[in-house]
């Protein structure tokens, strides 16, 4: 006889998801546009929600070939539906990680995640009203806070700029345009660079300037701007609007770039007389060097031991390791919470020793 379970649970009667402890089960992959799929996932084990604020991110390790790869993509679900989250990612022609995701990841497979972590939402930077403004899978993060703000603050008055390469390659559009007859002070502006032969479209045309964020959001300069999209683009942005005299405390970016990692090379003796420091790697039973100056991570490098690294900036969380004796000297960027930092974890990319050290690597 099969009894049935009843899965309801009230969120007070649930915990946290913790990146410490629980792997992420995909349980949907849904097509966006050309090359973007949306990945949807739930805690592996029961009565678990997710606690995050939107527009941050996550960093997924993905079980590609030869070796796994850290991929760091923004949330573009919504924290006020708390039962699952989902990333929308665009591969690339020369992509690794999000490649393999697209040919390999199914509903069941499991990832490991870490995270969610970073500045850029409106709950860290509110404003009476916004202008967002992205390009191509920029739009994750604005989708996060649009849908967060449809479900808590339906009134909020949001100016929503998207540039894409053709209206095909619009990430959202529907979701859009159902949003803002929903909500009434929620007004969109897409700007197309191309338009095929044949596609209906009485939308803008070009690349974004001045002129056209001004044709598109008037009182652009009343409000607090977030822009996301490639390097080119922000600065673009940030052009116009400084051109325009914007008060540029009111400007928040997302720029994500990991960097490309530098072999590292310990020597014994050093012109000033400084001296390399003892690194002790736990688990791997291994010992190494670390010059004056380097950081944990590069002399786990050095000696061989794989410490998982996305950002390499203090970001994103990724390269976290409990220390277990000696003093480092840490610079992060928000990668890691101030309990964590208690309980003794560093973030191994900008953590210099200032003596010799032991960590559980």
């Amino acid at each position: 006889m099969n009894i049935a379970v009843n899965p309801y649970r009230h969120v007070d009667e649930m915990h946290p998801w913790s990146d410490r402890e629980h792997l992420l089960e995909c349980v949907a992959v849904t097509p966006e546009a050309p090359d973007v799929m949306t990945f949807t996932f739930k805690p592996n084990k029961p009565n678990l929600w997710f606690r995050y604020q939107p527009g941050q991110f996550v960093t997924l390790e993905i079980p590609a070939e030869p070796e796994p790869v850290m991929r760091t993509y923004t949330l573009s679900s919504s924290p006020s539906r708390p039962y699952t989250v989902a990333v929308t990612v665009k591969a690339q022609a020369d992509s690794i990680g999000t490649r393999w995701m697209f040919d390999n990841l199914k509903p069941g497979m499991a990832l490991k995640a870490f995270g969610p972590l970073g500045d850029f939402s409106y709950a860290r930077h509110p404003g009476k009203k916004y202008l967002f403004v992205s390009a191509g899978s920029g739009i994750t993060p604005m989708m996060s806070m649009t849908r967060d703000m449809s479900d808590r603050a339906p009134d909020s008055d949001i100016t929503f700029l998207n540039c894409a390469r053709s209206p095909d390659d619009i990430i959202f559009r529907w979701e859009l345009e159902a949003k803002a007859r929903e909500m009434p002070h929620l007004t969109l502006g897409f700007i197309v660079e191309q338009v095929s032969r044949g596609q209906l479209w009485s939308g803008l045309k070009g690349r974004i300037d001045k002129a056209k964020i001004a044709l598109l959001a008037p009182d652009f300069l009343e409000r607090t701007v977030f822009c996301c999209g490639p390097a080119p683009f922000m600065a673009t942005v940030r052009e116009a609007l400084e051109g325009a005299g914007f008060d540029m405390k009111n400007y928040h970016e997302e720029a994500f770039q990991p960097v490309k990692p530098e072999p590292l090379v310990v020597v014994a003796d050093h012109a000033d007389g400084e001296q390399p420091t003892k690194v002790k790697f736990a688990m791997s039973g291994k010992d190494g060097l670390c010059a004056p100056g380097h950081t944990v991570l590069q002399a786990a490098r050095a000696a061989g031991v794989r410490i998982g690294a996305a950002c390499e900036s203090g970001l994103c969380g990724t390269c976290k390791v409990m220390k277990l004796s000696g003093e480092v000297e840490m610079d992060h960027n928000g990668g890691i919470l101030d309990d964590e930092i208690d309980e003794g974890y560093i973030l191994a990319c900008c953590s210099r020793p200032k003596g010799d050290i032991e960590i559980e690597a």
